[in-house]
């Protein structure tokens, strides 16, 4: 247990040290091994993962894979050895492929290992020490300044203007400012004790003394690692439904040898030999071996497609995975904003002014009544303005060759009000020499303002030297005697207190921030020691003038509401879970449409934290917002969503968001602002951290799954086309001669039908895709419709076409007046012509599966070039199978003439036309009115 009181924050700094059983000396050198046995080293330790070798096989010994394997063995059963081996070079390229696609995925202990600093400074045996970080012990007395990393949760004993940045635990920008007084309340979360540091974190200004409360795996930032790691990888929905798919097909296909066995010995009197190897031989027919290939070819195509809308996806799984997503849990801060302060309004006491642009950028103006004004125009927004660019110690980089976009040194919320002062064409720099600072007293949680004092080049209210305050409206109001209005000096009367307080609580309702401006001239007469070094806020904090409020926001990025409405049109949820306050986060969903309700309901850390789980399951039924919200509470909220049936994706970008990250179904990191940790527990990563490419990869994701089905659509009527000539065979006592042999029939699965059906794992997101909800997780790959539609429609049309081929070529021969040709040339022949049928049935059928509801003349017939490359390519080994008199002995195939090659070219019109008028008759008024629906929103 580490030496941590539950409630050490309430303590005063003089009574932590017992507390913790520290001193002001720190720790002494006969403590340190006892302690070190007692709590070990400061390090996050590593759960051991699976070893590379295992994950290697974990791509052969899938359920679809070792189908494969027995289908290779059932063949080189079956005497058909090289059947056997090019089975199994399908299953080794594809399990090569795939491991090579999944190898960089997932350490997320490696990266949390880097943000800890490797050294930190304490005191000891009363003498200041560097130290390694792994050597910190709790009681240890760490000094802390600007620039550091935190190496361990810790209570400050110390301050001066210590301010902390806690983003990669809160996912928060904003630094978080600190003391080392005793905070009495119960009623916060413990990141926003302000007399609390933690490991992982980092000082942003100001120095400060703290006594280590825990180390290691113990600290908040361990806890992170812990969830993180300590978490089972459960199978995607596709790998789920794939394995499901697999014992199907196995069923059937075993169901069919047997069946066929059965058949053989009883209608055909075949020995129980010859009528095992032609049962095997059926089985292995019927097991898709292009189903792996052509799942991880339509995952593959569209990673490289998301790759251009900017998402990077790292487990190929993952892609069909957001197709079947149905919540989104979002952060805010930088995926649904763009974590750019920007000032939106100037308040004066007489007037209001709109700021126009967006982020660090000086493009924009300040307006009146949507007219641009400059400083020069209004002498209190000159002075509003400069005052607030002076009291702050903010500055922008901007963009360069290193980095594409704006940094920010210093507190978010100040820079903008430089980039303000730029819109209304103040030159800071010149801003800067004509009124150089002369002292500051820093920002103070408990003053809640800051102030600067600085030296005029020309005199404001009868003197050079001016204090500036900047800080909470209420505050800065309370403590000025007087406001400006229209450039007069005036006595500030409740009128005007009341006029003030009314705006701030208008913008805060809207969760805008807003900072207050006073200013007090320094006079020979107002009692101030002439000593700058004496200057405290009791003394310069008083008989302040108001001047007005600025008001911000992290604006919401412009592209994000137009996805927000395709996802709500999509039926996907979007809730947002963020660290920031309610109000701020119910007025950013409301302005991007997350939300639609007047009154939805905003649900604190503190509230969540004693929600029983039933509570918050029927909470998340409806409109809710989730805000101050721990690692852990964010985790819990995307376990429940889980137990719901719901399969949820999750947004964010720091080490906070990681534990949610890695137990979402899939996780999205921000590429830009993401943290290592983050990235590295995430299943996609937005290169442009930007929702809308969400979005995208969804229908992505959508296109993955409906490809899927289009392959099992296209493979399995051909199966149906395969299975009626043996059944002729075996039902008619063998009256029939066998219309087609087994050789044919895996010389479609295996060879003319490949390509094409690879092809069909390519095709683009159908038109409307978007508009249909999430697939169910209780819809099967392998349908109740998707089996009729395959059997009944499609494969009747071609077992009827390719039977009539093969009485066909027997009627020009002369029957029924001579009985069916059962070997010999007019044999080879008719199966020849059956073999041929089927396949341009399939050429039409391949056509026909580019879409699902739509025409496919909508698409583009000859659209998609990997299908058309695909059709050349069975048409081409049809040929070779029926001329080479190699293959012509293995399949026992014979040359068709220009009369058959005619009629065979013809049959693809009626295939394709009867699919067309039952998607017109079926589908027709739902397409119209889709169409009507879409003019309709332009």
């Amino acid at each position: 247990m580490e030496k941590k009181n539950l409630q050490i924050y309430k303590l005063p700094p003089q009574e932590v040290y017992e507390q913790l059983g520290s001193k002001p000396q720190g720790l002494s050198s006969d403590e340190l091994d006892r302690l070190r046995a007692t709590y070990g080293k400061n390090e996050i330790e590593e759960v051991k993962g699976e070893p590379t070798w295992k994950l290697f096989l974990g791509h052969f010994t899938s359920m679809m894979a070792i189908l494969l394997w027995f289908g290779g063995i059932v063949a080189i059963i079956a005497e058909m050895p090289e059947l056997g081996i090019a089975i199994w070079l399908v299953n080794v390229i594809n399990g090569l492929f795939s491991f090579w696609q999944e190898f960089q995925a997932g350490k997320a202990t490696d990266a949390l290992k880097k943000m800890l600093p490797s050294y930190a400074r304490v005191i000891r045996d009363g003498q200041e020490q560097q130290i390694l970080t792994e050597e910190l012990l709790p009681g240890d007395v760490m000094l802390v300044e600007e620039g550091d990393k935190i190496s361990a949760d810790a209570r400050l004993v110390e301050t001066s203007d210590f301010q902390a940045n806690q983003s990669a635990l809160t996912g928060e920008s904003n630094p978080v400012h600190k003391q080392s007084d005793a905070v009495l309340k119960d009623d916060l979360t413990r990141f926003e004790y302000p007399n609390l540091i933690f490991a992982g974190t980092s000082v942003s200004s100001g120095s400060g003394k703290a006594v280590v409360t825990a180390i290691g795996m113990n600290t908040e930032f361990g806890k992170i690692a812990n969830l993180t790691q300590n978490m089972e990888v459960e199978s995607s929905p596709l790998q789920k439904e794939l394995d499901r798919l697999t014992r199907q097909i196995s069923m059937i296909a075993a169901g069919i040898g047997l069946f066929f066995f059965i058949a053989a010995i009883v209608f055909v009197h075949d020995p129980v030999a010859k009528s095992f190897i032609f049962a095997l031989g059926m089985m292995v027919a019927f097991i898709p071996e292009g189903l792996l290939p052509t799942v991880t070819l339509s995952l593959a195509m569209a990673v490289q497609r998301m790759a251009k809308e900017h998402a990077l996806v790292k487990k190929l799984s993952a892609v069909e995975t957001l197709g079947s997503t149905s919540v989104i849990c979002s952060d805010k801060t930088g995926t649904l904003t763009q974590n750019e302060m920007t000032v939106s309004d100037i308040w004066l006491p007489n007037k209001e002014y709109k700021v126009t642009g967006l982020g660090y950028s000086s493009e924009g103006s300040v307006e009146l009544d949507g007219k641009a004004v400059t400083y020069k125009d209004d002498k209190d927004l000159d002075l509003l303005l400069r005052g607030m660019a002076l009291c702050s110690n903010a500055r922008i980089v901007p963009p360069n060759e290193d980095n594409d976009r704006y940094t920010v040194l210093g507190d978010p919320t100040e820079a903008c009000l430089g980039v303000v002062a730029q819109k209304a064409k103040i030159d800071l720099t010149q801003l800067a020499q004509e009124a150089p600072r002369v002292r500051e007293l820093p920002f103070d949680s408990r003053r809640k303002r800051m102030t600067t004092i600085h030296q005029m080049h020309q005199e404001v209210d009868g003197s050079k030297r001016i204090a500036f305050i900047k800080g909470a409206p209420k505050e800065v109001m309370e403590l000025s005697t007087h406001i400006i209005v229209d450039g007069q000096k005036v006595e500030m009367s409740e009128v005007y207190r009341t006029k003030i307080m009314e705006a701030n609580d208008t913008y805060a309702r809207n969760g805008l921030r807003v900072l207050a401006l006073s200013y007090r001239p320094i006079t020979k007469d107002s009692n101030v020691p002439v000593q700058m070094s004496a200057y405290t806020p009791e003394i310069i904090e008083q008989d302040m003038v108001f001047v007005g409020l600025v008001v911000m926001l992290d604006p919401p990025r412009p592209e994000v509401a137009a996805a927000v409405e395709l996802c709500h049109k999509a039926s996907i949820r979007i809730v947002m879970v963020t660290g920031d306050y309610g109000l701020t986060a119910e007025s950013i969903a409301k302005r991007i449409g997350i939300v639609k309700g007047e009154n939805p309901r905003v649900v604190s850390g503190m509230e969540l934290e004693s929600m029983e789980d039933d509570e918050l399951k029927q909470a998340l039924k409806d409109e809710i917002i989730f805000a101050r919200v721990a690692p852990e509470q964010k985790y819990r909220v995307v376990s429940m969503l889980q137990e719901m049936g719901e399969t949820v994706a999750v947004t964010g970008d720091g080490v906070n968001d990681s534990p949610a990250l890695k137990k979402a179904d899939i996780g999205v990191a921000m590429g830009i602002t993401g943290t290592d940790v983050a990235k590295e527990a995430a299943d996609m990563i937005l290169t442009d951290d930007n929702f809308a490419s969400i979005v995208k990869a969804v229908e992505e994701g959508r296109a993955v799954y409906a490809n899927i089905r289009r392959f099992l659509l296209y493979i399995l009527n051909s199966n149906m086309a395969e299975a009626v000539p043996s059944a002729a065979f075996l039902f008619s006592g063998g009256l029939i001669p066998l219309p087609l042999t087994v050789m044919q029939i895996l010389a479609i699965d295996l060879g003319t039908d490949m390509l094409p059906a690879l092809g069909l794992g390519t095709e683009l997101p159908e038109e409307g895709i978007m508009d249909q909800p999430p697939r169910k997780k209780s819809d099967r790959l392998l349908s109740k419709s998707l089996i009729i539609k395959a059997f009944l429609w499609y494969g009747l049309i071609a077992a009827v076409i390719s039977m009539a081929g093969y009485f066909l070529i027997n009627i020009a021969n002369g029957w029924p007046n001579v009985p069916l040709a059962s070997s010999g040339a007019v044999y080879k022949e008719a199966t020849t012509m059956t073999l041929a049928a089927i396949v341009f049935c399939q050429i039409g059928a391949v056509i026909n599966c580019r879409t699902n509801k739509r025409s496919v003349f909508t698409v583009g017939l000859f659209s998609n070039k990997k299908i058309v490359f695909g059709i050349v390519f069975e048409i081409v080994l049809l040929a070779l199978l029926m001329y080479v008199p190699f293959l012509q002995d293995v399949f026992n195939t014979g040359p068709l003439g220009l009369t058959q090659w005619i009629i065979l070219a013809l049959i693809p019109i009626p295939v394709v036309a009867l699919e067309e008028l039952r998607k017109k008759i079926m589908y027709g008024k739902e397409i119209a009115k889709q169409k009507s629906s879409s003019k309709g929103v332009k």
